[in-house]
């Protein structure tokens, strides 16, 4: 398993370094139209698990995504982000504690197109922060990234309050905090250390713009947001009685499985971003 994961991990790096160190636009719109496809159609498996109509809805959400994003993009793309995030804050989040519609019911099938509008809106973020550079795209990404890794570690070491205990056992409040104090450490260092050399990230034209309360407020909320992303993928897919979101990426999981974090966030930093 530690040597398939290695691989895929090696053939993603492989294919993603170079678009996002040459800023190939092209090769991104290519990679980024073929991820929201397999990301849409886990996500209506995940709410119709028994159908077999996933890949054709998929294939049918990819095709206008393609056309409203890459063959003529135009528009507001704010649209998408403050949707987004409007879904989160109202519909998905208090689910973490209401719990989901059965599968078998209307509310479920609204649920469905619901959650795959805010994959639009996570995807729609991706081409925004990316049109913008390939560096800030990343450094949003790098947020939830540091945080995700250092909530394991805190977790390991401290973790004795159970998060969401019903959905994800293994999630606790005490690497929740850590990795959210993380993330405020590594960003103070970078703005302090390296502001000047990396102006153009995320971290930094939020403090250079708002200052450092507002700075550690947005990291803190996105943070959250990353979390409830998290546990929202990982309610989906205990209610549908899967591992992973799907199999498409050998030892990983599936897409959402990589990105669950980032749906929620990617919509908020770049409605964050407009508004600067």
């Amino acid at each position: 398993m530690l040597k398939t994961r290695i691989i895929t991990a090696l053939v993603l790096l492989a294919v993603l370094l170079p678009i996002l160190y040459f800023n190939n636009y092209m090769a991104f719109a290519v990679v980024a139209s073929v991820f929201f496809g397999a990301a849409i159609w886990e996500c209506f498996r995940l709410f119709n698990p028994d159908s077999n109509r996933a890949a054709l809805i998929a294939a049918f959400w990819t095709a206008a995504f393609v056309w409203a994003f890459f063959v003529r993009p135009g528009g507001a793309p704010t649209f998408w982000f403050a949707i987004s995030v409007l879904l989160w804050a109202l519909r998905f989040a208090p689910s973490l504690k209401l719990g989901l519609p059965p599968l078998a019911s209307s509310g479920n099938t609204f649920l469905s197109l619901v959650y795959a509008i805010a994959v639009v809106g996570c995807f729609a973020a991706i081409v925004t922060l990316f049109s913008h550079s390939s560096l800030y795209l990343l450094s949003v990404m790098a947020i939830v990234w540091a945080a995700d890794i250092f909530a394991y570690f805190s977790g390991k070491a401290f973790g004795k309050r159970k998060l969401a205990p019903s959905i994800s056992p293994g999630k606790s409040w005490e690497g929740a905090i850590g990795g959210c104090i993380a993330v405020l450490v590594i960003a103070t260092i970078t703005v302090v250390l390296w502001g000047d050399v990396l102006a153009d990230t995320f971290p930094v034209r939020v403090q250079a713009s708002l200052g450092w309360a507002a700075l550690y407020a947005v990291l803190v909320l996105i943070v959250a947001a990353s979390v409830v992303g998290d546990l929202f993928e990982s309610q989906l897919k205990r209610r549908a009685g899967f591992k992973d979101s799907s199999k498409l990426l050998p030892g990983h999981g599936g897409v959402l499985d990589r990105v669950d974090a980032l749906v929620p966030v990617l919509p908020l930093a770049a409605l964050i971003g407009a508004w600067l």
